[in-house]
């Protein structure tokens, strides 16, 4: 990442020192595993897809103007957002770079697709969240595309750097989509739990984020409690009094029983792809890490 202008290399490394869990490269890895071994090129595909997601994330807190990432100040806070939107375009060239200069081109488009699924995402959300009516069909294309893209692109990348045919590359790849549902699932729960467990409460409601339990609550919900719930998501996101009324009834009516059933159901179906693979001894050790992602705090 270095380079001949000294406030992007202070730049970087600031990003370097403050990465987060790397859960999208381990991904990577453990896919590769699961067929011939990591190779040179699954190195590149682990840098690749870990520079395209710092490059998302720098830019998301431009969009959403969000001061802080992981605990620190975000780089649109430090050095505003002209700057942060040029470092993420800085991140994302350099990772095209590596994998044209090495003609690793097969990994460049399927991560490419993920990035561009990504967007779309983010832009379903904006349009269909503006009236606060989306069915679980919607929210379901929009986690898709937003969160279980880049994380079913590992999985297929790690494959295809290892060797791997085109339907074992789509296996993970599928493999790696329902584990993305999942992920964001348990991000959606997370909004609902105890102060102590990494995210506060309420962030969603409090920017009009329509999750799986709120949804799945509103759709169960009389004409008149809905009107109410959506009223207080629409007009007082920011109270933290009716906002916790809102978790408090979500909590009381199934809305998060029904989202672990479903988060555990993808969980499920992935594993039974791994499951069907020829057996590897990696596998016991990809599964930790489904497991880990269900289970974890933040």
């Amino acid at each position: 990442m270095k380079s001949n202008v000294p406030l992007l290399d202070t730049i970087m490394t600031y990003i370097i020192k403050r990465k987060g869990k790397q859960i999208r490269p381990i991904f990577v890895f453990f896919s590769a595993k699961l067929f011939q071994g990591i190779t040179e090129s699954t190195y590149r595909a682990a840098s690749l897809v870990e520079l395209l997601h710092t490059a998302t994330l720098v830019h998301d807190d431009v969009v959403d103007d969000s001061d802080e990432r992981r605990g620190f100040f975000s780089i649109n806070a430090l050095w505003k957002n002209k700057i942060a939107v040029l470092v993420g375009d800085y991140l994302l060239s350099r990772g095209l770079l590596l994998s044209v200069q090495h003609k690793d081109y097969e990994l460049l488009e399927i991560v490419s697709n993920a990035v561009k699924e990504m967007s779309e995402g983010e832009l379903l959300q904006i349009e269909k969240t503006r009236n606060l009516n989306l069915s679980e069909e919607v929210y379901y294309d929009i986690i898709r595309k937003k969160t279980a893209s880049l994380i079913a692109s590992c999985c297929a990348i790690g494959a295809a750097s290892a060797g791997a045919n085109t339907e074992q590359i789509e296996q993970m790849r599928l493999f790696g989509e329902k584990i993305g549902i999942a992920f964001q699932m348990k991000d959606d729960l997370l909004d609902y739990g105890d102060e102590d467990i990494g995210k506060p409460r309420g962030i969603d409601l409090k920017e009009k984020k329509l999750t799986l339990p709120i949804i799945y609550t509103l759709n169960k919900a009389e004409p008149k409690v809905r009107n109410k719930m959506v009223n207080i998501i629409k007009n007082h996101h920011n109270n933290k009094t009716k906002v916790a009324e809102v978790i408090d009834y979500v909590n009381s009516h199934d809305g998060i029983a029904y989202t672990k059933a479903a988060m555990q159901t993808y969980v499920q179906e992935a594993l039974d792809i791994i499951d069907n693979l020829p057996e590897n001894p990696y596998k016991p050790n990809l599964k930790e890490l489904v497991n880990y992602i269900i289970d974890r705090h933040h």
